[in-house]
Order: C-alpha cells, then sequence, then structure tokens
C-alpha cells in the first residue's frame, strides 16, 4: 500500500513514517521544510529512512496546488494522512493569516486532489484546540465548539467541516482525530516538554504562564501513532466520516509536569511567574471512549516513563537544538 503523509518530516510526522514502513508500505513523504523552526532539524527526522526504497521524500508545499498535484499524478496513492500544518496557539494570534493559508486552504487543496484522483482514504490531524475554554470535561467529540479561543483552532475546526462536506458529496472516508497535547522525542522545540527540559537542564529559567493549576493531556507520540494506523485500517464500511478524540485520558497540572522533568534530569527549575497568555485555555482533557470502540485505542505511555524517554533523547540530541 502506498500512503501519503504530509508533514511526514515533522515530529509526529517522522515517527508515524517510521510506523508505516515497519508495516511493509510504501511512504511518500512530503514536507516543505519550511523556517518555522530550524529545517536541519526536520531533515534529521526523516535521514534514517532515505535509503530505504519504500520512502520517498518530496519537498513541496500543500498551499502550492500545482506542486503538490504532481505528487499525486506521479505515484499511484492508496490513502492520504494529512499532517503537514502551521502549528501553535500563540504564534496564530501574531500572524492568523499565514495559518489560514496552509491549514485551511492547503487542507483543500488535498480534498480537492482526492476527489479528483478518486482517493477513498484520508486520516487528517486535528487539534484538541477546537474544544476551547470548554467547561464541560472531559471533552467529547459531540461537545460544542464554538467557544474557540485562537486563530490556530478556528483553521483545525474549518478544516474538519470540509472534510465533512468533501466526505458528504464526494463519498471520501475521512477521520479527523483530535490530537490532545502530543510529547516525545523529535518534539517541536517550541512546545513545553522542550522548552522546560532545555532550561532546567542548562540551568536557565522557565517561563510559567498562571499559577501552576493550568492542566494538560499529555499524549506519548506513539500512542498517538498507534492511533493514526488503527484509522487508516478502519473498515471505512461502518464508518464514513468521524471525529475521533487522541488522548491519555488523564491530566496533569503545570506545577507537577514541571516537577516529573525535575525528577526525571535530577535538576532544579528555576521558575519565572508570568500571566497567563492570550489563547491560553484552563484545561484539556479527552474523553477517549469513541477511540477505545472505534480504533481499540488504549493509551499505554504514562506521563512519567514518556518524560523520561524524552529526556533521555533529548540528552543525545540537544547539540542540534543549540
Amino acid at each position: 500500500m502506498k500512503i501519503l503523509i504530509t508533514g511526514g518530516a515533522g515530529f509526529i510526522g517522522s515517527h508515524l513514517c517510521d510506523r508505516v514502513l515497519e508495516l511493509n508500505n510504501e511512504v511518500i513523504c512530503v514536507d516543505s521544510l519550511n523556517k518555522y523552526y530550524n529545517p536541519e532539524i526536520k531533515k534529521n527526522n526523516i535521514k534514517h529512512n532515505l535509503k530505504n526504497r519504500n520512502f520517498i521524500f518530496v519537498r513541496a508545499d500543500i498551499t502550492d496546488k500545482n506542486q503538490i498535484e504532481k505528487v499525486f499524478r506521479k505515484y499511484k496513492i492508496d490513502k492520504v494522512v494529512h499532517l503537514a500544518a502551521r502549528a501553535g496557539v500563540r504564534p496564530s494570534i501574531e500572524n492568523p493569516e499565514i495559518y489560514i493559508r496552509t491549514n485551511i486552504l492547503g487542507t483543500l487543496n488535498l480534498l480537492e486532489l482526492c476527489r479528483k484522483y478518486k482517493i477513498k482514504s484520508f486520516v487528517f490531524g486535528s487539534s484538541s484546540s477546537v474544544y476551547g475554554n470548554n467547561k464541560k470535561i472531559p471533552f467529547s467529540e459531540t461537545d460544542k465548539t464554538d467557544n474557540i479561543m485562537s486563530p490556530y483552532a478556528a483553521t483545525k475546526r474549518t478544516a474538519e467541516f470540509f472534510c465533512r462536506q468533501y466526505s458528504s458529496m464526494y463519498g471520501i472516508n475521512i477521520i479527523c482525530l483530535r490530537f490532545f497535547t502530543v510529547y516525545g522525542p523529535r518534539g517541536r522545540p517550541d512546545m513545553a516538554p522542550f522548552l522546560f527540559t532545555k532550561a532546567i537542564d542548562e540551568g536557565k529559567k522557565i517561563k510559567m504562564y498562571g499559577d501552576g493549576t493550568s492542566r494538560r493531556d499529555y499524549t506519548f507520540v506513539s500512542d498517538i501513532v498507534g492511533g493514526i494506523i488503527s484509522a487508516l485500517q478502519l473498515d471505512y464500511r461502518k464508518s464514513g466520516f468521524e471525529i475521533i478524540n487522541l488522548g491519555d485520558s488523564r491530566t496533569v497540572e503545570l506545577k507537577e509536569f514541571i516537577s516529573i522533568i525535575e525528577k526525571t534530569t535530577g535538576k532544579k527549575a528555576i521558575i519565572e511567574k508570568l500571566p497567563l497568555q492570550k489563547g491560553d485555555v484552563p484545561v484539556t482533557y479527552a474523553d477517549i471512549s469513541k477511540a477505545k470502540k472505534l480504533l481499540n485505542y488504549k493509551p499505554k505511555v504514562s506521563i512519567e516513563k514518556g518524560m523520561e524517554i524524552f529526556v533521555g533523547w533529548y540528552k543525545k540530541n540537544k547539540k542540534l537544538y543549540s
């Protein structure tokens, strides 16, 4: 089977490429290698696969439909996993236009090409941010999403609407997976697990926004990849279109998270307390009952074990991020 993975050189995408190859499938890895963070990091994420005859890397931008159509035309793609996106809540507030272009127009380009080339299986990487400041916890797929807190979240929800439309109108089988605070090896350098680990390791201040009681549903990357693989294998004759949460279904307070890093690194954090930032939400917490039912999804990696793995990886690779 030939699977197109957009954003395949990124954090989650590169891990997914590894797993899809392990299952003896062919991977068409598409990534623009943009400068949101150092492109050399992304190149490093996939370099071990470049000599694999079942792995093809294409540098292309999903906002350029002509570029992407060349990929669809050249390779007989069976399924698409769409992970390419402009990520990050706070940067989306500063520059919403690029988020709209990448996350909405880019997704629409891919859906149009799936329609044109009659590809019937599409998995979309959405985000728990679509729940916004939801008062009901844990967050369920049936909850309202009308209290969105950032342009990033708005673009992800809009992309979900387009996915639903294309599934209904053109018979494309689509699963939108709402990821909850993914972390692990190769994690983005702008995310809290990396920023905090790096600062504590170097004896520098970490910025703690709020009083430390905000809670996140941290989900280890291998559990997320397992959920994506199950979505690819789902019997679509019983589906058509689905939105499914992928999380650990356990919340960790920010203060506890910092404490876990301290224990794992053996170093004390120097904390700079700051006010909450725009776009931040007090809690993310996934109801994963639907994922358990449809995908047989069972997260396996605890936050303690996951951060132990992450810190070990960081220590071996930190020179790349200096």
